[in-house]
């Protein structure tokens, strides 16, 4: 049996090592000693983008937060219009890096896309500095609403963070977050306290193929 391939090594902002490996064909993303993405199973972070982006008038400006490993910007492209354009705010310059490598064929290079750029920030920035801007904004930084990949991700998901998110989104614009597991009523209460009409999707990890449920919070301005 083939051992794992170490291929490379990056920082979080919060000083958990991210490590890339591949066995094979499959490619992982391990943080903190745990699989943090996986290859085979991406069907939730595209149904992230095709909910979203189907739920609200048609999108012509999406708002991308996490990279990962590439499926949920393949699946915004694939959405929105010749015209359009994708945001990917992502913190690790490394996880860019790799998806211009060793990554890039999983979800077919988007980043060659020329409707696709990289903001190498925190999302949450991105979205304080825009306002009116997005038909859609896309999350996928976190585990869920109440497990954050890094502390400061709290602001997001609070009054203040989701206040900001309807500011940045245009009218009938379309909030989607991506969570590993049900945080029960709280997020979708909060979303709807912040003027959001929320709705939750459940959705298989390799989509038709099955595996794991996870889920995408949808939220409606």
């Amino acid at each position: 049996m083939k051992p794992w391939e170490t291929l490379g090594r990056a920082q979080t902002p919060d000083g958990f090592e991210l490590i890339l490996r591949k066995h094979d064909t499959e490619y992982t993303i391990v943080a903190d000693g745990y699989d943090l993405m996986v290859s085979r199973m991406h069907g939730s972070e595209e149904a992230l983008a095709t909910l979203a982006i189907g739920e609200g008038k048609p999108a012509k400006s999406v708002l991308v937060g996490g990279l990962g490993m590439g499926f949920t910007l393949r699946a915004a492209l694939d959405a929105v219009s010749d015209e359009g354009r994708v945001v990917v705010s992502e913190l690790i310059p490394e996880v860019v890096e790799w998806n211009r490598t060793e990554l890039g064929h999983l979800a077919g290079h988007p980043l060659d896309d020329p409707r696709a750029s990289v903001e190498l920030r925190d999302v949450a920035q991105v979205i304080r500095d825009n306002e009116r801007a997005f038909d859609a904004i896309l999350l996928d930084v976190d585990n869920g609403p109440d497990a954050f990949t890094q502390k400061a991700n709290f602001w997001l998901y609070n009054r203040a963070g989701l206040a900001a998110i309807q500011r940045a989104l245009k009218p009938k614009g379309v909030l989607a977050v991506w969570a590993v597991n049900n945080s029960g009523q709280g997020f979708e209460t909060a979303l709807e306290r912040a003027g959001f009409e929320p709705h939750m999707r459940r959705i298989r990890a390799r989509g038709r193929a099955g595996g794991p449920w996870q889920l995408v919070y949808l939220g409606r301005t």
